[in-house]
């Protein structure tokens, strides 16, 4: 997908801040559940990370690549059946900023990620970005003995990362260059989950990983509930490794998974079914009976079935989960697909009808009024239709109600 340009105040032009790179609930270096093949034994060092770190990020003062004027929606490195399986995850958390690409285009989804980059993006999962960027926390003095070493642009990340217990008591040092292995990385994400005393109360769990020994004891209970809310699972040959470096795309999944499960309190998060058919960039849902509609991005990263479809390929039932930019669309997850056999259930005001050849209705158009937009719907019409009513009342504006399965009208009601 293109590249898009976009100024806030010209919702026409706003694209999708594709952001993190997916990866594995497993973190697996063998094939996984995600479709992840990526091999840490044979893959090639890192290089050039020291050189990619200091070239991205050392004169960025929030630590992102996001600009209000220039927003990746997609990234050119993102191909390859290692990388490609993690599009839904770097979709969904671009879409809430959590953790976005390089002003080159790319991602770099291969790449080990950093330990300030995993802090960054889960102090942004847990909804405290504007609280990180802030002046205050900006400003403040940390007691790590490496404090020096850490980016000026994400103080306020570890800052607002200790107060939110990101850290243990005994951590004197944040290593913000050091790559994150899965271990750490797990413990960091279910901490943001605040599940330390859960964690805690697990601590005598009996992992069944091969290498289970490698895991410290005060680390058990972590992976204990990591594994039980489906974050990570293990390795094809029922190991854990705990001490694996974690690639940027491998941390999004993890990310992603951990999403579900906080409490989504973002204005921007929508959930619903599909009502009718997607029209002109324009999506009706259904919300525990209230019908609400909401514009979409003409390249609105749209999930289905496993797949990144158009928004055309969405159903009426389907149960989606929407994300909004600027009162504006761009991802939209299929959480549940609608049935093939869609009972048809709509009321709308009598616009106009076809009749075939027998004389007999072939098409009926009915328009509906959604939050103040019109919206015109044509239907197939069973021929051995059932109408109920006085005919002589089809005519606009009557009110009508269409009964039926899939999109063919099997019952009329003229109200």
């Amino acid at each position: 997908m293109k590249k898009l340009k976009l100024k806030q105040t010209v919702a026409s032009t706003l694209v999708l801040a594709v952001a993190l790179g997916g990866g594995s609930a497993a973190f697996a270096d063998g094939k996984d559940r995600d479709g992840g093949h990526e091999k840490y034994e044979n893959r090639e060092k890192d290089k050039d990370r020291s050189k990619d770190w200091n070239k991205d990020w050392k004169d960025d003062k929030r630590g992102d690549k996001y600009d209000d004027g220039d927003l990746k929606l997609d990234f050119d490195d993102l191909k390859g059946s290692d990388v490609e399986w993690a599009l839904k995850y770097i979709a969904s958390l671009a879409s809430k900023r959590v953790f976005e690409g390089y002003e080159d285009g790319s991602f770099k989804p291969r790449n080990t990620i950093t330990r300030i980059e995993a802090i960054t993006a889960a102090v942004r999962l847990m909804g405290l970005r504007d609280q990180a960027e802030s002046d205050q926390e900006k400003n403040t003095k940390l007691n790590f003995k490496d404090a020096d070493k850490i980016p000026g642009w994400a103080v306020g990340y570890v800052s607002v990362a200790l107060e939110n217990d990101l850290f243990t008591e005994s951590d004197d040092m944040v290593q913000p260059s050091k790559p994150a292995d899965r271990l750490w990385a797990t413990i960091l994400l279910v901490k943001a989950m605040k599940l330390d005393a859960e964690a805690k109360a697990k601590v005598n769990t009996k992992l069944s990983f091969k290498d289970a020994k490698q895991i410290p004891a005060g680390a058990v209970g972590y992976v204990a509930v990591a594994v039980e809310k489906g974050l990570i699972d293990g390795f094809e040959d029922n190991t854990f490794r705990p001490n694996t470096p974690v690639t940027r795309a491998q941390l999004a999944a993890l990310l992603d998974r951990t999403d579900t499960q906080i409490p989504d309190k973002d204005p921007n998060t929508a959930v619903g079914k599909v009502a009718g058919t997607v029209s002109q960039n324009t999506l009706v849902l259904d919300q525990n009976g209230t019908l609400k509609t909401y514009a979409l991005h003409p390249d609105a990263f749209v999930y289905r079935n496993g797949a990144k479809v158009n928004a055309s390929a969405l159903q009426s039932g389907d149960t989606v989960k929407l994300r909004s930019y600027n009162n504006t669309v761009v991802f939209i997850e299929v959480t549940k697909a609608a049935e093939a056999d869609r009972t048809l259930l709509t009321t709308g005001f009598f616009d106009s009808m076809t009749l075939n050849k027998d004389g007999r209705i072939a098409t009926i158009t009915i328009t509906t009024n959604v939050n103040g937009t019109v919206q015109k719907s044509t239907y197939q019409v069973a021929s051995n239709v059932s109408i109920q009513g006085d005919v002589n009342k089809l005519v606009p504006p009557t009110v009508v109600e269409l009964k039926g399965k899939d999109k063919t009208v099997q019952s009329i009601v003229i109200k």
